[in-house]
Formats: C-alpha cells, structure tokens, sequence
C-alpha cells in the first residue's frame, strides 16, 4: 500500500482555505474575480497531483509485475460521516478524477486493474477477517477483537483491498475460461 497524499499537500489545502475565506470576506468586485483565478488554480494544482500520485502508483505496480485494484468511490461523500475538518479535506479532494487517472495510465502501461467494493474494508481483520466496528479503534489504529492483532488503520484496509481485488480478479479469469468437456 502506497499512502499518498502527504502533510504538504495538506498544509497547501490549509494555506488555500485561509486565503480564501480572507477574500471572501472582502465581497468585492475584484475579489471575487480573484476567487475565480484562485480556484482555477487551485484545480490545475489538485490535477497536477493526482497525476503524480497516480503516476507512481501505476509505474510503481509496472515495475514490480503487479495489478491494482481500487475502490469504488464513486458516492463516497454520500456514504460516510465525518467531522467538520475532514469534510473540508474529503469534499476539497478529485477522488473520482485521481481514479481516472490511474485507470487511463494503467491501460497504457499494461497493468491489470479491478475495482472492488469498498464496504467493511476499514472493520475487517486482514489477519482472521473478523469484522466489527469496533476493530476500527481511531482514525489511525486498527485492533482486532477476534485475534488481537495491532495494525495501521490504513494499512490493515489495504491489505483487504488487495485481497479483495485478487479474488475478483481470478472470479473473473475462471468465469472467461472455457469449460473442458
């Protein structure tokens, strides 16, 4: 699991907010065309980005003979509830432009990808597979209740993405295989 975007990109989302609310609080005719150019550019940053998240992550599997396998994330705003701070960081973030790209780049280079269903990922042992809400302890810690094993909350997650693409994955080869008579 490579866990991308980092405390910069972070601190440069902050910066931007500030920025922002500062011009907004002006209300004039020339911040507000100074809002639109900010927002262009902070588009083109976001793009830019996922384009080197997304390139590493595809080189990265290239080099190393391995596919990827992503969650569907499409809804995600939808489906979880968080608190204010890391709403502004979930809705500020091209989830669905930073899969795209890893798609079209995955498709040049060759590399094999699935989507998977994220659901329970987060609550899932990658150990045991126990699942329960309460593995999750905070935001960074993952705990199983069944086996006692202590992991990275991400990491334990990705471990289930991985094993969950793979299973789709070879679902999808034995389905394309013709049956021997």
């Amino acid at each position: 699991g490579y866990l991308a975007a980092g405390r910069g990109l972070n601190r440069y989302r902050k910066r931007q907010l500030a920025l922002r609310a500062k011009l907004q609080k002006k209300r004039t005719k020339s911040a507000k065309r100074r809002l639109k150019a900010r927002a262009r550019k902070e588009a083109r940053h976001a793009a830019n980005q996922n384009h080197i998240i997304s390139k590493t992550i595809v080189t990265e599997a290239e080099r190393t003979g391995r596919g990827l396998s992503l969650e569907e994330l499409k809804g995600i705003r939808n489906r979880v509830r968080l608190r204010k701070p890391q709403r502004v960081a979930l809705h500020s973030w091209a989830f669905a432009q930073l899969a795209d790209f890893i798609v079209y780049k995955a498709k040049r280079a060759g590399v094999p990808l699935v989507f998977i269903d994220p659901a329970y990922t987060s609550q899932t042992c990658a150990e045991c597979g126990h699942v329960d809400k309460r593995n999750r302890v905070d935001q960074g810690l993952f705990i199983c209740r069944e086996c006692g094993v202590v992991a990275h909350a991400d990491r334990n997650a990705s471990h289930n993405i991985a094993t969950r693409g793979e299973s789709v994955w070879n679902a999808g080869r034995e389905s394309r295989v013709p049956a021997t008579p």
